[in-house]
């Protein structure tokens, strides 16, 4: 499965100025940041909803945020998430499209679409789209690692290895992940003992957090079917 981009927003205040307010302007300024104090906690909710599985309230709580800031491509990229992980891929499709036409330097919208084009079936369209976000951010490790599924899904084995290669090279985050992609690329190429080294590995690295134990089942799942094919 493919890994998604949750960009968080995170309002500050900006340019302050030392000039003397008036009443009115205190006023003002105070209903500017209660309302996004208000925002940063809703979007606090949409996550803890998220993690929960709960993507309808996540959706409506995006929803909401959006009938007030029109612009915001981030929560359009967020919905597009959430429609996503409910399969609902036209209105994930259409979400993504907006917020790239909101901020179309986006990486993680592109990283997105792409995933729900590799849903509808379109490989090429994803990978295309997992290209743009890394050249617009060439540390977005989630792309690179996507693209790398991707290709492997096509037959493309060598450019998959080399994408889990760099990868590995670019960061230790998402360690256990790459390992166990980029052992699952070396099963199916028949290169077994290199394959085992990497289940391996990636069982050593993942952490303990839910959806990687969730992972790790279909790590040791894979290392099953490759010990029964090696005694076949």
């Amino acid at each position: 499965m493919n890994i998604d981009d949750v960009p968080k927003q995170n309002p500050t205040i900006e340019n302050m100025t030392s000039v003397p307010l008036s009443q009115g302007d205190f006023q003002s300024l105070e209903m500017g940041l209660n309302r996004e104090v208000s925002d940063r906690q809703q979007r606090s909710r949409v996550l803890e909803s998220a993690d929960r599985g709960d993507y309808d309230t996540a959706i409506a709580l995006l929803s909401d945020l959006l009938a007030r800031h029109v612009d915001s491509a981030i929560d359009y990229n967020n919905r597009g998430l959430m429609y996503f992980q409910c399969d609902r891929y036209e209105e994930a499709l259409a979400d993504y499209n907006k917020a790239l036409e909101l901020d179309p330097r986006l990486d993680g919208a592109y990283n997105n679409r792409a995933n729900c084009y590799v849903a509808k079936g379109y490989l090429g369209e994803a990978i295309a789209d997992y290209q743009i976000a890394l050249d617009f951010n060439p540390g977005n490790l989630r792309a690179w690692i996507n693209q790398g599924i991707t290709y492997r899904d096509l037959g493309l084995y060598d450019l998959a290895l080399e994408n889990f290669d760099i990868t590995l090279v670019l960061g230790k985050r998402l360690k256990g992940r790459v390992y166990a992609e980029r052992g699952r690329t070396y099963h199916l190429r028949g290169d077994w003992n290199s394959a085992i080294a990497d289940y391996n590995r990636a069982l050593e690295q993942l952490s303990n957090t839910f959806s990687a134990r969730r992972y790790k089942k279909q790590v040791v799942l894979w290392l099953d079917e490759l010990y029964a094919c090696m005694i076949a």
